[in-house]
């Protein structure tokens, strides 16, 4: 008597990601969901990937589908290195941010160019041992951030961000002191993920959603949790489309210096899939 065995599962593949903000819970219709585990622990949730003009998009949700993890607590080491897993080279991290100068306010799109971490309790790296340094002078993809500006007339290119710790907003002294170094956006997520994402050989834009302005930039009480979740829920379908024509519009990553900035250094950390395009 014969027995058959059960094929193997395919390994789910992607090209692309979105990594939604808060409030940006979901995004791809008709999606399939995957576990995928990691050396670092697991993903924020599991990682949806469905059709998108013509590419194969994954989506997580930074935060869980349920907002289950704060700023600091994000997972995201097991985020990057998921996404790496299953193939994804590009990047898109649409996120909600507060405005410190009059360069911005509610409501904006922007796409920043500058990125100052003050965060001080994440683990910011892949490298454990050795000599690794990430060259991050510029630390967002130029070739992702013009696909994402091209996608709506209305969406401003070249801003920095500054990434603080959270999960508090800041004082105001805190927030005229950024402001009054040249610093246009504040968000609490966006570092490490970017440098992670370098890490990993993504090509990485962020898409800033101006949400507030922060509380040294106005009076009144100061920025609320309600206030940025209810303008984040009120611009879902005009990132959606945005997202979806920027997906479209992504040029091959091929190249990127993104991804090949690990030529010729020897990494002491595992970079999934790499030995594939070496």
């Amino acid at each position: 008597m014969s027995h058959s065995s059960a094929p193997a599962p395919t390994q789910p593949r992607a090209d692309v990601a979105v990594i939604g903000g808060s409030g940006f819970y979901a995004f791809l219709p008709d999606a399939t969901e995957h576990t995928i585990p990691t050396p670092y622990g697991d993903p924020s949730a599991p990682i949806a990937i469905a059709e998108v003009a013509g590419r194969r998009v994954a989506f997580l949700p930074r935060h869980g589908r349920h907002h289950d993890h704060p700023p600091h607590g994000i997972p995201y080491r097991a985020n990057a290195w998921a996404l790496r897993s299953l193939g994804v080279r590009q990047v898109l991290a649409p996120c909600a941010v507060g405005g410190l100068r009059d360069t911005v306010a509610p409501g904006d799109l922007v796409v920043p160019d500058q990125l100052v971490d003050r965060t001080h309790r994440r683990v910011g790296s892949f490298v454990e041992s050795g000599a690794v340094h990430l060259p991050f002078a510029d630390p967002y993809c130029p070739g992702v951030s013009r696909a994402l500006a091209a996608a709506d007339p209305d969406v401003r290119v070249g801003a920095t961000m500054v990434v603080v710790e959270g999960p508090r907003f800041s004082t105001r002294a805190e927030s005229r002191h950024y402001a009054s170094q040249g610093w246009d956006l504040i968000n609490m997520t966006g570092a490490p993920e970017a440098a992670l994402a370098r890490e990993m050989g993504q090509c990485y834009a962020a898409l800033a959603l101006v949400t507030d302005m922060d509380a040294g930039a106005e009076s009144g009480e100061g920025v609320g949790q309600e206030q940025v979740f209810a303008l984040f829920r009120a611009n879902l379908d005009r990132l959606t489309a945005l997202l979806t024509a920027a997906v479209q519009a992504l040029p091959d990553p091929e190249g990127c210096a993104c991804g090949t900035w690990s030529d010729g250094v020897d990494l002491t950390y595992d970079v999934p899939g790499i030995e594939e395009r070496r």
